[in-house]
């Protein structure tokens, strides 16, 4: 078998075989619409076959059905010659699981969007059993340093069904830029959408890019991207960043930033990387402002999670403003950690009173975490661990393992080098779980994503490059109950993706090959390279 993830429990494959043919059709039970459909039109379209519906079971027919005795998002796919095949699902969302498997079963033309071959595919008679092994198996996309057009958002949903991830976590706002569409406040996206010139490279670089650079998503566009994961079993998280990495809407309505500091309307949306010293200003119009932004965001996304951010907020302009030190007395805080602490508690408690939950980045424990707060574990394991034990529910996410922003290889060839080398092995050896926490903790672990900051991502092929093939590893470590990292058969998992790159090709992913850059995914010969510098950082990540 060459699954990825690799399933819990296989029986067979036998000699007697089904023929996916012309008479082949569906019989959907009570819930499985969704999945009835995507069969139809992926399928369908590869093999050139009607997939007409059935009423009832039929010996060439495939049927969909949920069985309430199997766990959420299990499922057991039976392929017998002689009464056909057969998905059944604990949940809708097992079906469509089971249905990804099916694909991969069917070869790499069921991965094609046309048929290339004669319209028939043959299997074996065979009996897989699989469920995962955390409800929380996300990627988070950076789509505020480089726009990703909302055509290309709706690919990677697809990208992420086919590997069985299931949280698109969609970070839609940062000082670079913001993204999505606040009909009250017009500005942000008129205004705070669009940059004039970009850095190339790290902050360091002496080069840039010097064509403006934006966009941003319409809420018809969000409603799309929603519908679309939807109907693919994927929950849209979205980000709006507080109070730190908020220049570009300070850039758009400058009264929420320190103005008894700075100027800020001699801001503008954010040309470089790193950490933005502009920050939100802790007022009572700045919360009025974000409430009115969270209003129209909670009436697009149904998740019950919302991400704050909480990130990388610099405290200095809150040091030397009066305004924000009078609200640290007025408030009987400690201090400016507290005072991030206030801010986020407020729309903890605004998010929950709509029965919403609040998500955030670690930081978020500064000053003290909000009662109902979940924590995305980004700087390492400790924050996660020390939420965890604290009762907080977490996703492990640490950048020492899963920034799939940073490099894949040391070679002088790679594109951009950010950060550690991470290669295809060191994502599958990850653990999202560690070992120090007690088992009690140990349950508060939602699950685990991978994150792609797009600094240095200018556009889909070379966000391709950096999330594939390491994302098919990181599918496996968050869908399959694996040994512990050092008993893990790496070289299976290498041997089962010798296929996989072939079904990466057929979905045109332009991946990392296993010997390296491609001629035009190279970076650029040194001697264009003047000033163009990454951020490399040599030896291995420290496991904190």
């Amino acid at each position: 078998m060459d699954l990825i993830p690799a399933p819990s429990y296989i029986e067979g494959p036998y000699r007697c075989g089904f023929v996916m043919d012309a008479r082949t059709s569906i019989t959907a039970g009570p819930g499985t619409e969704r999945t009835e459909r995507w069969l139809r039109s992926v399928l369908g379209a590869a093999f050139g076959l009607p997939l007409p519906p059935a009423p009832q079971p039929t010996p060439n027919g495939l049927t969909l059905s949920i069985d309430n005795s199997l766990r959420p998002e299990a499922y057991r796919l039976t392929v017998a010659s002689t009464v056909g095949m057969e998905i059944a699902g604990g949940d809708a969302a097992g079906v469509f699981w089971g249905a990804q498997t099916l694909r991969q079963l069917l070869g790499t033309q069921a991965f094609r969007q046309a048929p290339v071959t004669t319209a028939t595919a043959a299997l074996p008679d065979q009996v897989i059993e699989d469920s995962p092994r955390f409800p929380w198996r996300g990627l988070m996309l950076d789509v505020s340093r480089h726009f990703m057009p909302k055509a290309d958002v709706l690919r990677y949903l697809d990208l992420l069904a086919a590997h069985k991830l299931n949280v698109f976590h969609f970070h839609l706002t940062d000082d670079q830029g913001w993204r999505v569409e606040i009909k009250r406040h017009p500005r942000l996206t008129e205004v705070g959408a669009w940059r004039a010139r970009t850095k190339y490279g790290h902050r360091a670089s002496e080069l840039w890019d010097e064509r403006p650079h934006g966009g941003y998503y319409t809420q018809d566009d969000i409603r799309e991207i929603v519908a679309y994961a939807a109907e693919r079993h994927i929950t849209v998280v979205p980000e709006i960043d507080i109070p730190g990495h908020s220049q570009a809407a300070i850039a758009a309505y400058p009264e929420l930033g320190n103005t008894d500091v700075i100027d800020t309307t001699s801001l503008s949306v954010w040309d470089n990387w790193g950490i933005n010293p502009n920050v939100l200003a802790p007022t009572d119009n700045t919360l009025r402002f974000y409430e009115g932004v969270f209003e129209e965001l909670i009436d697009l996304f149904p998740s019950t999670f919302v991400h704050v951010g909480g990130d990388e907020c610099p405290k200095d302009q809150w040091k030397a403003s009066p305004a924000a030190q009078a609200r640290i007395e007025e408030l009987g805080l400690k201090g400016e950690d507290e005072l991030q602490s206030w801010f986020i508690r407020h729309f903890d408690t605004w998010l929950a009173e709509r029965g919403r939950r609040l998500i955030g980045w670690d930081e978020i424990l500064q000053g003290g975490l909000p009662p109902g707060a979940a924590v995305s574990s980004w700087r390492g394991y400790a924050g996660g661990i020390a939420a965890a034990e604290a009762g907080h529910d977490v996703v492990m996410c640490p950048e020492q393992h899963v920034y799939l922003d940073h490099r894949q290889h040391g070679g002088p060839d790679e594109p951009m080098p950010i950060g550690y080398v991470r290669t295809l092995e060191d994502v599958y050896r990850f653990e999202p779980v560690p070992p120090a926490l007690s088992p009690e903790a140990a349950a508060h672990v939602l699950g685990t994503q991978a994150n792609v900051w797009t600094e240095v991502m200018q556009d889909r092929s070379r966000v391709d490059y950096q999330v594939f093939p390491r994302l098919a590893a990181f599918a496996e470590v968050a869908w399959s109950a694996l040994p512990a990292p050092n008993d893990r058969d790496f070289a299976d998992f290498e041997r089962r993706m010798t296929v996989h790159y072939r079904r990466l090709d057929a979905l045109g992913v332009d991946y990392r090959p296993p010997g390296g850059p491609l001629p035009w995914q190279k970076r650029p010969a040194p001697k264009g390279m003047k000033g163009s510098i990454g951020r490399p950082i040599e030896g291995a990540p420290p496991n904190v």
